[in-house]
């Protein structure tokens, strides 16, 4: 009986040069002067040289679409002209093997048809990692994610293409990130015009990471005070 040998990294070009760029990404974006952001694009290229370095398995399987998929190649374009080009023609490389899925048992009304996401490394990614999980979230134009946080798990999005406001504080083009530290409550808005596209990076304890469970919510009112 012939012996099938597993399929490594190095065995699949296009995602290891899609983990390249993300290790640039994380290499040369600036911090704005905060060392939790910059000890955290520290920590998310170290756990990517790493796992470059280790020549992991790759997990292939036919992608998946959903409904916010049909914007894929519209946010796709649009980052061909941004400065993270690199990372969209990267990702439209893999794109036919990409598994989109939403990550939650119950789905707000409408959220189904604006959003979606596809992990490229982690516990269930192509790519085979504890330590991180790196992945793409696209938004149809108009959708509001609403809020949620993500308990053990310091998370960074960087817009490669669109653009987004989280919890209304500031507008977030391509070439800029977000940092959510453990904990953080965030919602997403998205441009009315076009989609947006997002890179993700979560760091975590790999128990963390395994068994992560995304869940949507509201904070609880402040109490008001007596009196």
């Amino acid at each position: 009986m012939d012996v099938v040998e597993p399929v490594r990294l190095t065995d699949q070009p296009d995602w290891l040069y899609l983990l390249r760029e993300f290790y640039e990404m994380y290499r040369f974006l600036p911090a704005g002067g905060s060392r939790a952001i910059s000890s955290h694009q520290r920590q998310v290229r170290e756990a990517i040289s790493r796992l470059i370095k280790a020549n992991p398995d790759i997990r292939l399987h036919a992608g998946t679409q959903l409904p916010v998929t049909a914007h894929l190649r519209r946010a796709l374009d649009e980052g061909r002209t941004m400065p993270l080009a690199p990372v969209s023609r990267a990702l439209d490389a893999v794109r036919p093997a990409l598994r989109w899925q939403y990550g939650y048992d119950k789905l707000p009304k409408g959220l189904a048809r604006k959003y979606g996401y596809a992990e490229i490394a982690g516990p269930s990614g192509p790519v085979a990692s504890a330590e991180v999980i790196l992945g793409v979230v696209l938004f149809a134009p108009g959708c509001t994610y609403p809020a949620h946080a993500h308990q053990g798990i310091t998370e960074s999005y960087i817009c490669v293409s669109g653009s987004v406001s989280e919890n209304d504080y500031g507008v977030y083009a391509p070439g800029s990130s977000i940092y959510n530290p453990p904990g953080h409550e965030h919602r997403i808005t998205v441009s009315e015009r076009e989609p947006a596209l997002l890179a993700y990076a979560w760091i975590g304890a790999p128990e963390v990471l395994a068994g992560n469970v995304m869940t949507l919510g509201r904070k609880a009112p402040t109490p008001k005070p007596k009196g």
